[in-house]
Parts: C-alpha cells; structure tokens; sequence
C-alpha cells in the first residue's frame, strides 16, 4: 500500500508540474480610465486595439505582440494620431497600458476587464 501512495504521489507531482499555468489573456473588452470601451483582439500575429464607444469609436489605437500577460509593441493618441512605444501587463481582470515618447516620456493607464 505504501508503495502505491508514493508512485500515486509522484505522478499527481509530474502532472502538476508539467501543465503550464494559465495566462492572462489580453483578449476581449476593457474599461478605459476616460469611460470607454475597448476592444483587443487577435490581428494576424498581434493584438489590435480599437475603441468601441466614445468620441473616437472606431479608432485603433494600439498594436501588441506578446503572451503570457506581457505585451510590447505601439499604441496611439486617438486625439492627435501621434503613435508611441507602448506595452501592455494583464494580471487577472486588470490591465496596465503605457506609452512612451524616447523611453522617459511615459504615460501609464489602468484598465478593468468588462
């Protein structure tokens, strides 16, 4: 019995650690801090992100590429088309969007999962 319960051990052991934790995912709807709904979805092999309510409904305002909750690539002000370095960080229902103009001029936003 003893020997039974070790081998079950270590299988249940093996298992848990060759699944891989789940991420999080960048994908669906998100609140901005200004009111507006936002939408990131797969475009080819990044994430696009398009405004779907507000004043600049419609508008794209970033492309991301990445996984596991880390995200790098541009996001754009939908009030002066200016596009800058961006990055993305999921962690469950929250999203941290920034935005840097020569990499010291930064914006940081706090976005919540709808």
């Amino acid at each position: 019995m003893k020997k039974t319960i070790s081998t079950v051990f270590a299988a249940g052991l093996l298992l848990a650690t060759s699944v891989p934790a789940f991420a999080d995912v960048i994908e669906g709807n998100w609140k901005t801090e200004s009111g507006e709904t936002a939408a990131i979805s797969k475009c080819g092999g990044s994430f696009c992100i398009q405004l779907k309510t507000g004043k600049y409904a419609g508008k794209r305002i970033g492309k991301m590429k990445g996984s596991a909750g880390s995200y790098t690539g541009t996001v754009t002000d939908p009030a002066d088309n200016k596009e800058y370095s961006g990055s993305a960080n999921v962690r469950g229902a929250s999203l941290k969007l920034k935005g840097c103009a020569l990499k010291i001029f930064c914006k940081t936003q706090n976005w919540k999962k709808l």
